[in-house]
């Protein structure tokens, strides 16, 4: 539907109606769209203006249904569709050039939950503070219309209309402006492929929007490369261009993407996944743009260029270093956990190579997992502690926090934030949010009740949770108390400071420190140096100017002897600390020198410390002749010469 002079313009494809009326509300005129004799029927509708609401009537039924392409859904995915001009809203990002991959950090977060309002509105009055953070990239959970009052957004109906239940259409578009003039990129997280059970009304205009071929976990699988699939992926790649060129999007998430299945490529044509590429890059009109892919079984093809065969994404999430990681702090193997050690070489190989499973046969599943991604770049890798997913999937949607020792989590942290990967925050890890992150979803009582036993089942893959008494306890994802509960209080900046504090310096020490932010290819090398202990070598591209990162989740480790090289001091330096997991800002216990008298290491406990070179260290002289000898120093540097 588009504005025009008197009136507007409509075009909808319904193959499965003879006739197509459009009826304004609440007069009731209807008029006749014509039929184009491809399915397609349109038209002008005189008198009908921004704000102005109307519906479909097909075959002169009496049932009204709601534009595919509705632009905003007032009353819901049920009601009236809504005429909105996108060329009223007065942008003030001329200048924004967008952000590409490298160098970037994504803030995953809900709307709803962000703030107590759960508005647009709201969320931009918190948008500065992230700025200071040392976030670059919001990444928003789905806003595309979906029923009732609450829920993750994954059910969304009305693709091309952002939910009414978080503010107006221009309100979504404040929340970009500003964040554009803040620095903020910001990327949509979009489902393509499947929608919501309620309020999908696709069906009544084609049954070939669907197919039968695949399975879907989640409902009926998008027909992309059977009959009549065209219309079909027109209306998704309409719908990529269409979050790009109207709401100033600076990139997509795409949801599950092992589960759109398009076997086109069989038939020597693209995958709708590399047209969608394709189409964002070209709907930026020039401006940088970032498409990240979530894909269970880590394919790296997502992110191979499209010249080369891949699909052209620029990141995808990495599981493998997540889970290991879910195994170090928690000690649980469970589930989808289960080939996972959470060893010191484990995250050594997720370093140095991304996924930790590039085809290896993966016993939960039954079958291998992956594909070799040694070549592909260090930024296509996102890594995170937390997600919505990984939050919830601990039955009481606790915080990583609440699962482990702080020395640990601080440790962890540490290697996620300045590793070489692309780093993902979830909304309040930043400052270990008291809050939980539940499944939640508010639907009709028959339908609620289903989704409520299956998510208890989804769930029971879990031992643990599989218990009786602990089943019993599992939220209701339909109780307004699952939503309400998850509301962000962000006064908790402050009493939390230490933990803000730490995520705070960390990024700014993997912006402004020239080896961390380098990201590069062959870039660090890593050794195993004790049962929970481990160090990485970042290669500075100045001779000698490496960085050190220690990493230590168990008990103190004193290290005798150094007979590995990637401990060994600059070429004509030694090493000074340039950053600890342990300092008193961050709730640590303070950090004892690690250089014993006698030559030996002595790495602490559940935590983290960074070396840099020291260009001006003690020498001893060896013999009468003056020879010099530089001695190892590991000498702590003041905050503000770390933050300098």
């Amino acid at each position: 539907m588009e504005l025009q002079p008197g009136g507007a313009h409509a075009r909808v494809w319904a193959p499965k109606a003879t006739r197509v009326d459009l009826v304004t509300e609440p007069d009731g005129r209807a008029t006749v769209l014509k039929g184009e004799g491809n399915g397609y029927f349109s038209g002008a509708v005189p008198g009908l203006g921004d704000g102005g609401l109307y519906r479909l009537r097909l075959d002169g039924r009496d049932t009204l249904y709601p534009d595919p392409m509705s632009r905003f859904q007032p009353d819901g995915p049920h009601g009236p569709s809504q005429l909105v001009d996108p060329h009223r809203f007065a942008w003030t990002d001329q200048g924004w050039q967008g952000r590409a991959i490298k160098g970037q950090v994504i803030y995953e977060m809900h709307i709803g939950t962000f703030t107590r309002e759960g508005s647009w509105e709201a969320a931009v009055r918190e948008l500065p503070a992230l700025a200071d953070l040392g976030v670059t990239v919001l990444e928003v959970m789905p806003v595309s219309e979906f029923p009732g009052r609450f829920g993750w957004g994954y059910d969304g109906v009305n693709l091309f209309a952002p939910t009414r239940l978080y503010g107006d259409a221009d309100a979504m578009r404040r929340f970009v402006d500003e964040a554009h003039r803040l620095g903020l990129a910001v990327i949509l997280d979009v489902v393509y492929n499947h929608f919501g059970p309620d309020g999908n009304y696709l069906k009544c205009f084609s049954d070939d929007y669907f197919t039968d071929r695949y399975k879907n976990e989640w409902g009926e699988a998008i027909n992309f490369d059977g009959p009549n699939s065209a219309p079909v992926r027109e209306f998704f790649l309409s719908n990529a261009a269409f979050w790009i060129e109207e709401y100033h999007l600076d990139g997509l998430r795409l949801d599950a993407t092992q589960s759109i299945h398009d076997g086109s490529e069989g038939r020597g044509e693209p995958h709708i996944l590399t047209e969608i590429s394709r189409t964002v890059r070209k709907a930026a009109g020039g401006r940088a743009t970032i498409l990240v892919g979530e894909n269970e079984p880590q394919h790296a093809s997502m992110v191979r260029p499209t010249e080369e065969g891949g699909c052209g994404l620029c990141a995808i999430w990495n599981d493998d270093l997540h889970h290991s990681a879910m195994v170090a702090l928690t000690g649980r193997a469970e589930a989808y956990y289960t080939d996972y050690r959470g060893t010191p070489q484990e995250f050594v190989s997720a370093m140095k190579h991304g996924f930790l499973y590039q085809g290896q046969w993966y016993r939960w599943q039954g079958k291998r997992r992956g594909m070799p991604a040694f070549d592909v770049p260090r930024p296509a890798f996102v890594g995170f502690l937390q997600n919505h997913d990984q939050i919830a999937n601990s039955a009481r949607g606790l915080r990583l926090h609440a699962l482990t020792s702080p020395g640990r989590l601080r440790a962890m942290t540490a290697l996620i934030l300045l590793g070489p990967g692309t780093p993902m925050l979830f909304q309040g890890q930043e400052f270990a949010a008291s809050t939980p992150f539940l499944y939640f979803a508010d639907h009709k009582p028959d339908l609620a009740g289903l989704v409520e036993t299956g998510r208890a089942e989804f769930l029971t893959q879990f031992p643990s949770i599989a218990d009786p008494t602990m089943r019993a306890a599992l939220p209701k994802p339909h109780a307004e108390d699952s939503f309400t509960r998850c509301k962000l209080d962000h006064r908790e900046r402050e009493t939390n400071a230490a933990a803000w504090t730490l995520h705070r310096d960390l990024l700014r020490l993997r912006k402004e420190d020239p080896v961390f932010a380098a990201q590069r290819a062959g870039g660090l090398d890593g050794a195993v140096l004790g049962e929970e202990a481990f160090v990485l070598r970042f290669f500075g591209q100045a001779g000698g100017d490496d960085r050190l990162v220690l990493v230590n989740l168990g008990r103190d480790l004193t290290l005798r002897a150094l007979a590995d090289p990637l401990l060994a001091p600059p070429r004509d330096g030694a090493w000074s600390l340039l950053w600890s997991s342990e300092e008193p800002a961050y709730g640590g216990c303070g950090t004892a020198p690690v250089e014993q008298p006698d030559g030996a290491w002595r790495l602490p406990g559940h935590a983290a410390v960074v070396f840099g070179p020291a260009h001006d260290f003690p020498t001893k002289s060896d013999d009468a002749g003056g020879n010099t000898t530089p001695v190892i120093v590991v000498s702590k540097r003041s905050a503000n010469d770390r933050r300098a």
